[in-house]
Order: structure tokens, then C-alpha cells, then sequence
């Protein structure tokens, strides 16, 4: 499967402390887009211009793929958390079934890359975390990992 600038970014963002915790924490209490969140840290930091129809252009990008795919595995998965404790059969399944999901998620995170490629850099781009999140403190912490993540990336 390829990698892509978006991808590549993404797990370097991700490996930044608190960040995991933050992303899975606002998908579960606010039914945020782990994939779609990680995106707009892409963009902000490319410095593309925020607008509710690119916004909404990503949405419907990965919204079928993250409903009938990406979600129903992850929710297998959870289901099969306790069971797979006392099960090594089970939990050899579940691994396979996690590693299913992250291949799902590299392709949500592929189809986002495309539907934003043609989308230039803007001197004065307007951020697009504040329009996504519900809070600002966390829209600072995404911010810092994701400068910091390409800061990382700068040298590839």
C-alpha cells in the first residue's frame, strides 16, 4: 500500500505525546473523525485556506468508507477486547482485525490527501482546527503536534 505525504504525517503527529489520548478522546466524546482531525492538522500546517465546502468536500470523501468499513471494524475489534484476553486464538484474530482497521485508515486518510491536493498554500490561510473542534485548548495542543511533526518530516 502507498504512503503518502498525508499518511506520513499523520503517524508522526499521532507518536507526539498526548496526542493519541486527545484524538481518541474527542472521537469518543464528540464523534469527531480520528482521520479527518489528523487532515486538518495537514492542512493548516501546509497553510490551505480553510472554507465550510472544503470542509464539507472532505466529509463526504471518506463518509461511506468510514461508516461501512473503517467503523464496523473498529467496532469488532472493541467488542473482542475482553474476550481475546483469555483467548490467544481470539487475540491473534483481533491483532489481524487492528491491523485491518489502521489499513482502513490509511486509505480514509489517502482519499482525504487527493480530495485536498489541488487545494494551494495561502499566505494568510484562515486555521481550519477551530472550525473542527469543539475546544480551543485542544485545537492548541493538535497545532503544536502537528508543527512539530512537520518539523520532523522537514528532513525527509
Amino acid at each position: 500500500m502507498k504512503n503518502t505525504a498525508l499518511w506520513s504525517f499523520a503517524l508522526h503527529c499521532y507518536a507526539r505525546p498526548g496526542i493519541q489520548d486527545t484524538c481518541l478522546r474527542l472521537q469518543r466524546e464528540n464523534g469527531l473523525d480520528v482521520c479527518l482531525l489528523l487532515c486538518c492538522c495537514w492542512l493548516e500546517t501546509r497553510q490551505v485556506a480553510f472554507s465550510a465546502q472544503r470542509l464539507e468536500s472532505l466529509q463526504d470523501s471518506i463518509c461511506d468508507w468510514q461508516r461501512e468499513i473503517t467503523q464496523p471494524l473498529r467496532q469488532l475489534r472493541m467488542a473482542w477486547r475482553a474476550s481475546a484476553q483469555d483467548d490467544d486464538g481470539l487475540h491473534d484474530l483481533r491483532e489481524r482485525l487492528k491491523a485491518l482497521e489502521l489499513d482502513a485508515e490509511r486509505m480514509a486518510l489517502q482519499r482525504l490527501e487527493a480530495a485536498s491536493q489541488a487545494w494551494p498554500a495561502e499566505r494568510r490561510a484562515e486555521a481550519w482546527l477551530e472550525h473542527y473542534l469543539p475546544m480551543a485548548d485542544d485545537a492548541q495542543r493538535l497545532r503544536l503536534a502537528a508543527r512539530q511533526a512537520q518539523s520532523g518530516l522537514a528532513g525527509f
